[in-house]
């Protein structure tokens, strides 16, 4: 193998894991078809008692709204989603992904689920597309790590916990997020949102489609919000940086007083 066949083959098997196929599957291939025909029917037995229909339990939503709304403080809010037991994402993950940065900055980034190195860690955007997004981040004169207000940038997500296998979350895995994330947008009080992605946009926005929101100032929880695209969407399809590099001037003027 020469040098330059295992970069290429590095680079695809990267690929394969920022795609979320990071779970080893068996040592044979097996005809799903044939595993259809042969598998066995299961029937419940007559016994088994019918499934509760929870007449009178909480709604997921309604109770995010209150535990929520009860938060006084960020360290509060944190704990409010720790104890948070409808969302079954939870059971699967690793940590909770609450925030990263400086809780002062002017912009917050809401990103869309924790990956499989952000579950590890503990903290948003920590993968390759997150070391991507420090460096377009820095291209503008600003960091997670900053210090000053106006240079300094927080960031979150829509979701705190991993989906499984990086699937997209489900509408009511967002709707009972919602909650926590406008309270999350209110304790910050950030002057400018970057929704990131198409599941930032689908939350906070209402609507899909990050190539055709991008490059447009809009409205996100009563604030101005810039919708840009995903680093890691930025990772699978380079030519796009153009769009991207494009964005962050309009987030830098918009910073600056001049957009």
């Amino acid at each position: 193998m020469t040098g330059s066949d295992f970069h290429q083959l590095r680079a695809l098997l990267e690929w394969q894991v920022e795609l979320g196929a990071t779970e080893a599957i068996g040592e044979h291939p097996v005809n799903r078809y044939d595993a259809l025909d042969v598998a066995p029917k299961v029937v419940a037995p007559a016994s088994a008692p019918a499934p509760e229909t929870h007449e009178g339990a909480a709604d997921p939503v309604d109770a995010a709204r209150a535990a929520a709304g009860a938060a006084g403080d960020l360290e509060a809010l944190h704990a409010a989603m720790a104890a948070y037991e409808f969302c079954e994402l939870k059971r699967g993950a690793r940590n909770l992904v609450f925030s990263d940065g400086n809780r002062e900055a002017r912009l917050m980034i809401i990103g869309e689920a924790p990956g499989r190195e952000e579950d590890v860690q503990g903290r948003p955007f920590v993968g390759r597309a997150g070391q991507l997004l420090d460096k377009m981040l820095a291209a503008i004169g600003l960091g997670r790590d900053a210090s000053g207000k106006g240079n300094a940038v927080y960031i979150t997500n829509i979701l705190p916990w991993r989906p499984p296998q990086n699937r997209e979350p489900k509408p009511d895995e967002i709707a009972m997020m919602m909650p926590f994330v406008a309270r999350h947008v209110d304790l910050v009080d950030p002057e400018v949102i970057v929704p990131m992605g198409n599941i930032s946009c689908q939350a906070l926005l209402g609507r899909r489609g990050i190539t055709r929101l991008r490059g447009a100032w809009t409205q996100a929880l009563g604030r101005p919000a810039l919708p840009m695209l995903h680093p890691a969407y930025l990772l699978r399809t380079p030519q796009a940086k153009r769009e991207a590099w494009h964005d962050l001037l309009m987030l830098q003027a918009k910073l600056r007083g001049d957009g």
